[in-house]
């Protein structure tokens, strides 16, 4: 940063809707967001992107929208999700994100919980999964479709967002002023928008967070590392995450950045080829698919071209690797890094659309070291950050310079890490939010008498100040011996295999750990057909022999660098995948671990019924 300003100093008297005017005025002709899904794929300036932001909200408030009140989304990231979350946000409502795998008992209860008197629907699915509790939505006054030819008839309560849009327009024309008045009185400390946990634990909760803490998690994570002014990303997660959202909406702002749309997250790959972004970022399991995708490339390679790869990818991980411990990479090898880097990874980052990353990261989960170092093997070094929804994101952060393969780096700039008696993580500073929403529309702080935040999260800090997560709170297994047991770190060696998609450790109460693990269905078909394995569908993989006996392996290596408590026993293949709609994760790719013992309890029961392991 060029700047001499904290970031402290750099975020106070700013607000979304000031950033955005001036990113209009001073940045009006450059790129703001592009659609990769429409044809031709049309791009927003900054100026355009302004203009629906104004017109939407004149519509929006044209529809009875008011300061404080909330409004859900339910929609993919598209160009016209952004505009109508931003355009709440000028009329400082309380934009909020539902992801789009909700049930219709899950919609009911953000719905009533929130209030909102105005939700905005993409399309079909979103109709289908609302339409069923509409009638039991007392403060729902207006639902806005996105897609206008689905709004249904004879019902007042639907309109769509183009009609909304176009009465907002000519009112907007009529006074323009009227808008920049909307958002003048807007404060820094204000509530900006509203995210709802993915309930791991229980009901969803309703985090409120401010512009103060949007903008000084931009504005630290740009600090950190030293990333430019007009960065390009791919919004392609669901914008009801935090990441999502605080990298595809509110980074961007700060930046002036461009943001590329993405409906389907599934095609994220062909997007990066597309787009070559200058930040990515990935959950672990889009980085696990990466890793394996790449693996499977590789061996299909032609031989010299495989050995050379190998070679330039063993050079990188190894200079990654010392950086890593600390330690300096000999001239000598630094040479042969650079050479192999241009002659053989570069070439694949250029087709891979990862040539001109400024910064990669990955959170929301642990990442399996080995699919870090075989990332790096590639010349992409994944920062890895930690935080959650209360702390709109990144609390800690790896840098470039700056890394420890393992942990999640060290505290952004303003914020406070510490380890309470019990192992918990305790945080505070300014991207720790304002509270948790009340049914009655107030916010309660969820913070004690000094500031600090409990986080749920068991860790540690070293003595050079890096973070590592142990695992969460609540998810420690306490078997019938009474040693306490984190499970993060076992489900994470078993997935370093490409064949194992997910995996579940299982003890709570029980005299040895098992495990549920679930082969990856879009690895195993490829990977059997290369072994000359034919099953009549994906299904029966699991019973196969070899499928069976390189799970082994996998279980056999995590063993090995456990410790004897830590071991699995026994565990139970999986022949599909689990998703948010099959019910055994979260919508943020988290295990639902009290539905899948109830959901296996047969399986884990004959885990357990015989003679214990030795």
């Amino acid at each position: 940063m060029t700047t001499q300003q904290s970031v402290a100093e750099l975020t106070e008297g700013q607000t979304i809707p000031k950033l955005v005017h001036r990113n209009a005025t001073e940045y009006g002709d450059l790129p703001a967001v592009t659609s990769l899904d429409a044809p031709g794929e049309p791009t927003l300036t900054w100026a355009e992107f302004r203009a629906e932001i104004a017109a939407v909200a004149r519509g929006l408030g044209a529809l009875g929208l008011r300061d404080g009140e909330r409004m859900l989304i339910m929609s993919s990231s598209r160009p016209e999700h952004l505009v109508v979350d931003l355009a709440a946000t000028h009329l400082a409502a309380l934009p909020c994100t539902a992801y789009g795998t909700l049930s219709p008992d899950q919609i009911r209860y953000v719905a009533r919980h929130s209030g909102a008197p105005v939700v905005v629907l993409e399309g079909a699915d979103a109709l289908s999964r609302w339409q069923p509790v509409l009638d039991d939505l007392p403060a729902l006054r207006h639902v806005v479709v996105i897609d206008a030819g689905l709004v249904p008839e004879g019902d007042d309560r639907f309109v769509s967002l183009a009609d909304v849009r176009a009465k907002g327009a000519a009112l907007h024309e009529e006074d323009p002023d009227a808008f920049e008045r909307m958002w003048a009185g807007i404060g820094t400390d204000d509530p900006l928008s509203m995210i709802y946990t993915s309930g791991t634990t229980g009901d969803p909760k309703a985090v409120v967070l401010s512009h103060r803490n949007a903008i000084h998690e931009a504005y630290a994570v740009r600090d950190l590392h030293d990333g430019p002014m007009h960065a390009t990303n791919i919004a392609y997660l669901p914008l009801a995450h935090i990441a999502e959202r605080e990298i595809s909406i509110y980074m961007p702002i700060v930046y002036a950045g461009h943001v590329h749309t993405l409906d389907d997250p599934s095609g994220i790959v062909g997007a990066l080829g597309r787009v070559h972004p200058q930040s990515f970022f990935g959950v672990p399991r889009v980085w696990e698919k990466m890793a394996a995708g790449l693996k499977n490339m590789l061996a299909s390679a032609p031989e010299d071209r495989r050995a050379a790869l190998t070679a330039a990818s063993d050079l990188a991980r190894e200079g990654y690797q010392r950086r890593s411990a600390g330690e300096e990479v000999p001239p000598d090898l630094a040479g042969r890094i650079a050479a192999a880097d241009e002659a053989a990874l570069g070439p694949v980052r250029r087709l891979l659309g990862l040539d001109k990353l400024v910064l990669a990261s990955s959170g929301a989960a642990a990442l399996p070291l080995e699919v870090l170092y075989f990332i790096a093997g590639l010349g992409v070094e994944i920062q890895e950050v930690w935080g959650l929804s209360e702390t709109t994101g990144a609390v800690t952060s790896n840098t470039g310079t700056a890394f420890k393969a393992g942990t999640v780096g060290r505290p952004l700039e303003g914020m406070e890490v510490e380890v309470a008696d019990d192992g918990e993580l305790l945080v505070r500073g300014p991207i720790v939010f304002l509270g948790y929403l009340r049914p009655d529309g107030t916010v309660k702080s969820a913070t004690d008498a000094d500031g600090w935040l409990a986080t749920g999260d068991i860790g540690a800090i070293d003595e050079d100040g890096y973070v590592t997560i142990t695992d969460r709170k609540k998810e420690l297994i306490i078997t019938s011996s009474g040693k306490n047991i984190a499970p993060t770190r076992i489900e994470g060696l078993l997935k370093e295999h490409p064949l194992i998609g997910q995996a579940a450790a299982i003890g709570d109460g029980r005299p040895y750990l098992t495990a549920l693990i679930v082969l990856d269905d879009e690895i195993a078909p490829p990977w059997a057909a290369a072994q000359g394995i034919e099953v009549p569908d994906g299904s029966a993989l699991a019973d196969h022999p070899s499928i069976r006996a390189e799970i082994d392996k996998a279980v056999e290596s995590a063993n090995a660098r456990l410790a004897r408590i830590e071991q699995i026993k026994r565990y139970h293949l999986i022949p599909k995948s689990w998703t948010p709609e099959s019910g055994e994760l979260t919508p943020t790719l988290k295990l639902k671990r009290r539905v899948i013992n109830e959901r296996y309890a047969p399986e884990l029961a004959a885990l357990y019924e015989s003679t214990a392991p030795a």
